[in-house]
């Protein structure tokens, strides 16, 4: 199962990141264009931390394996309507993921519905979903620089969004000692698992009995 989440895992990621920076340039910041991030070739894209650190401090933590890509960069002052479109640039990404998901639950209710689903189709379009998921949900934690920070604070006034958005020096450091100590198992877990029932529901099947 792990060499069907790790690829998913590395598409979905990229996916995300791109979507940043193309949300970003259609808003008035090329940046991103300029300096060859919007691509699928995922060598610019590898971060070692998320791409490869907390996966796999993940799968020793038994946590749902996750993680994200070198973040896209994005010039804020250059986007058109800066507070405002901070947040549809930050939403583009978890938006990407929940695509993903109705793209494999779609697919899943149709190969069921016609009975020619197999065990290989239903591992990969599970895993996608499982995968797309716990990014989405992950990413909208307003902690920042997680996508959920931008959002909230596109919600806030000015200056307090800048002094919230000054907690990101310490963002690392808070979402490690979260997966280390297990406290993100209380966020993700719980949400997680009740937006795959809903999923689950919606495909007509039972507990994800296929």
């Amino acid at each position: 199962m792990l060499l069907l989440y790790l690829p998913v895992l590395f598409f979905s990621v990229i996916l995300h990141e791109y979507m940043h920076g193309y949300v970003a340039y259609r808003r008035g910041d090329d940046t991103a264009y300029l300096m060859g991030r919007l691509t699928f070739n995922p060598l610019p894209h590898i971060d070692p931390i998320g791409t490869i650190i907390v996966p796999a401090l993940c799968f020793m933590s038994g946590l749902p394996i996750f993680g994200w890509a070198k973040p896209v960069p994005v010039n804020f002052t250059r986007l058109y309507s800066p507070q405002r479109d901070m947040a549809w640039v930050a939403a583009a990404g978890p938006l990407s993921n929940v695509f993903l998901i109705i793209f494999a639950a779609l697919a899943l209710k149709l190969l069921i519905g016609l009975g020619i689903h197999s065990g290989i189709s239903i591992a990969l379009f599970m895993v996608v979903i499982q995968v797309n998921l716990i990014l989405a949900i992950f990413n909208m934690l307003p902690i920042p620089p997680l996508d959920g920070s931008k959002v909230f604070a596109a919600l806030l006034p000015r200056d307090l969004a800048h002094r919230y958005m000054m907690l990101e020096r310490y963002s690392m450091i808070i979402i490690i000692v979260l997966i280390l100590s297990r406290a993100l198992n209380y966020i993700l877990i719980p949400a997680f698992y009740f937006s795959l029932s809903l999923i689950f529901r919606f495909i007509g099947v039972a507990n994800g009995q296929f």
